[in-house]
């Protein structure tokens, strides 16, 4: 009975080991498909950032350099907006100078108007 017992352990555990090499099989599986979509998006990123430098055969993209122009161009996109403030803070005072030169010219006129 211990021999029968023992030899259900060993065949459990062999379906054991067999049941966790074919989740590693799977996890390799996945982790290689995952390396491929992140070497795809760097390359993505890349060629969005520098079509240029995407169109060179057999270079190889870091990661830190993705990281770097996606860093550069947030900095960018940044900037851009603080000047379209500014701009646009400029364009409403111009605006309201604008407004009040034309009702001054408005006054102007209708003082002249009655001056004559």
């Amino acid at each position: 009975q211990a021999e029968e017992e023992l030899q259900e352990a060993c065949a459990r555990q062999a379906l054991q080991l067999q049941e966790m090499g074919r989740r590693e099989r799977l996890l390799r599986a996945d982790a290689g498909r995952a390396r491929e979509q992140l070497e795809s998006f760097k390359s993505q990123v890349l060629q969005a950032c520098s079509p240029a430098a995407a169109g060179v055969a057999g270079m190889v993209v870091t990661e830190q350099q993705v990281i770097e122009k996606v860093r550069q161009i947030s900095e960018e996109s940044q900037q851009s907006h603080e000047r379209e403030k500014c701009l646009q803070e400029e364009l409403s005072s111009w605006l309201s100078k604008e407004k009040e030169v034309s009702e001054n010219v408005e006054v102007f006129k209708k003082s002249l108007h009655e001056l004559q």
